[in-house]
């Protein structure tokens, strides 16, 4: 009853928020939505699969390059956006299959070469714009309907997240969601009780790509162009960095992970951008949150800050109860 009724208040929240901020703020609400989506394929890849990537910004970037070419070529906007997806799951199927054959910190600095390549060919070839990238993108459309305000954006991406946390939910639920949990505690147990380890693997590595894709799509259409400045590789590591605090392998925690950290890079940027601040303090100040926020998650909330919070309070009901 709970858990619903904080379901329905985030609903309520959620679609009334845009309608009351302003346009700056709404960027900011459009990015973490985009974030989210993001990192919820992070807290499904590295909590259920126990696969380290670096490199889903890559996966971001190719959602947005795709949606991106299709609507300049006269496509429709709507279905560029739904191929965003499906060709970055393509993608990691074609480029997981040798990858996935790595574990630990192998497998995340192939991946995160893969992101430094995909930029590095992105910056290099014509059809996509070479470093100056491609610009005036189509608004994003659907039949006569044409979102030309920030708060349809931001109705768009988390209409989208609400898509991502629906699918991870019947995914985590069912009988591969569960022989993913088996998956991540122990392959060689996994493979033992008949999972098909490999597979499963490439499966949600998959998934996850085509959650960045999606992001990835709505973001191009938001933005009005993309280059491979747009995706540097400093994003993936943001990624993770949110799914850590959140929680990894929970369905909300990646949410609340990309909210902490999105509010508080936003804080950090006013703060750099400051008259008596250095040149050198927004890059600066962004490594070093991210160093810090993990140093103390890790030492201090290893769970994520949603199970430590939902633990805590699971832990003082029992003895309010016994106080009556």
């Amino acid at each position: 009853m709970i858990r619903l009724a904080a379901g329905l208040l985030a609903a309520a929240v959620t679609l009334a928020l845009p309608a009351v901020l302003d346009d700056s703020a709404l960027a900011v609400y459009i990015l973490l939505g985009l974030a989210a989506i993001v990192t919820v394929g992070v807290s499904l890849l590295m909590g259920y699969a126990g696969q380290v990537s670096l490199g889903q910004g890559a996966f971001y970037a190719i959602g947005a390059y795709t949606a991106a070419l299709l609507a300049l070529g006269g496509v429709p906007p709507v279905a560029g956006l739904i191929a965003a997806p499906v060709v970055a799951a393509l993608s990691a199927l074609v480029i997981g299959t040798p990858l996935l054959r790595l574990r630990g910190h192998h497998l995340a600095f192939a991946t995160l070469a893969m992101q430094l390549i995909l930029l590095s060919l992105a910056g290099q070839l014509e059809f996509t714009g070479g470093d100056i990238g491609l610009q005036a993108i189509p608004q994003f459309s659907i039949g006569s309907f044409q979102a030309e305000s920030a708060a349809a954006y931001a109705y768009l991406t988390w209409g989208g997240l609400a898509l991502v946390l629906l699918v991870t939910h019947n995914v985590s639920t069912s009988r591969p969601g569960r022989a993913l949990r088996a998956l991540a505690t122990s392959e060689t147990a996994a493979a033992s009780s008949g999972i098909p380890v490999g597979r499963y693997k490439l499966v949600v590595f998959a998934l996850s790509a085509a959650f960045a894709g999606l992001a990835g799509g709505i973001y191009c259409f938001y933005a009005g162009y993309v280059a491979p400045g747009s995706f540097p590789v400093l994003i993936s590591i943001q990624y993770i960095v949110m799914a850590v605090v959140g929680g990894l392998g929970t369905l909300w925690g990646a949410v609340v992970g990309a909210t902490a950290i999105t509010l508080l890079v936003q804080g950090l940027d006013s703060l750099a951008t400051l008259p008596w601040m250095p040149s050198y303090a927004p890059s600066v100040l962004s490594y070093a949150v991210y160093a810090l926020v993990l140093i103390v998650v890790v030492l201090f909330l290893p769970q994520g800050l949603l199970p430590t919070l939902t633990d805590r309070l699971s832990r003082k009901r029992p003895r309010e109860r016994r106080a009556r």
